[in-house]
């Protein structure tokens, strides 16, 4: 029973009892016990009616973003083809999802990686994976894929 309820009930419990208490004449206990009653039944009738009038909590605001995403074209490499066909983005996207997040976390946390941490492959990314071999002295791994697992298994460990 809820607290509300209960007051409710006590309230109402008292109001009616009120007119059995000793009074001077047998009119006047008629008199408050019909009083009583219809204190109980006006409590009652209120406490109904609140339980009527609740109104359910408005649904959650859905938030859309305010301008229109440019149109996706793929980026190039410095060699000319996608970025997204490179030994690197094989590497990358063969990583489980922590995995990448932490492989874009520690690129991030040196200052290659501008981006949200959010493990998708994409020009942040790759510019950033580039940028680290390039400082590295280890460019020559982006062109195998067996070179990208290297470079991105010593950004795990």
């Amino acid at each position: 029973m809820t607290r509300k309820l209960s007051l409710t009930l006590t309230l109402a419990a008292a109001l009616a009892a009120a007119p059995l208490a000793p009074a001077h004449a047998w009119g006047e206990k008629e008199q408050n016990a019909l009083l009583g009653l219809a204190a109980l039944g006006t409590i009652g009738a209120l406490y109904w009616k609140s339980q009527q009038a609740r109104v359910a909590p408005a649904p959650a605001p859905v938030y859309a973003p305010a301008y229109a995403p440019a149109p996706f074209r793929p980026t190039v490499s410095s060699s000319g083809s996608s970025i997204y066909a490179t030994p690197v983005a094989s590497a990358f996207n063969s990583y489980s999802y922590g995995e990448r997040q932490r492989i874009q976390s520690r690129l991030k946390g040196w200052g290659y990686y501008a981006g949200g941490v959010d493990a998708a492959f994409g020009p942040g990314t790759y510019s950033a994976i580039a940028a680290y071999a390039r400082d590295g002295n280890e460019s020559q791994r982006l062109s195998t894929t067996a070179g990208a697992y290297a470079l991105l298994d010593g950004l795990l460990f």
